[in-house]
């Protein structure tokens, strides 16, 4: 099979077709595939705190957590929340 694949210039080396690529939760460690874990995107604020020049960034931070930690650590609620807060600013214009 390897000769085969080799000689019609088919690499599956680090290729993963066919499979999602596998996320470390953020709180245990668990290793799942991307497309069953949560994602959590949070916003971080950095600042130089100068007297002069006070340069604020603002970064979106992703995060991938297991059902089971998204579930103690209540992210199912803050997204549900999320989402009720974006359908009410869209349905006021």
């Amino acid at each position: 099979m390897l000769r085969k694949l080799k000689a019609t210039g088919v690499s599956m080396g680090n290729k993963r077709r066919g499979r999602e690529r596998l996320e470390n939760c953020v709180s245990c460690g668990r290793m799942m595939p991307r497309d069953k874990a949560v994602q959590f995107s949070k916003r971080k604020h950095y600042t130089t705190d100068l007297k002069e020049d006070n340069i604020t960034y603002t970064d979106f931070v992703d995060s991938y957590y297991c059902i089971s930690c998204a579930k103690h650590r209540g992210i199912f609620e803050i997204k549900k929340r999320q989402a009720q807060q974006k359908r009410e600013r869209g349905a006021y214009g």
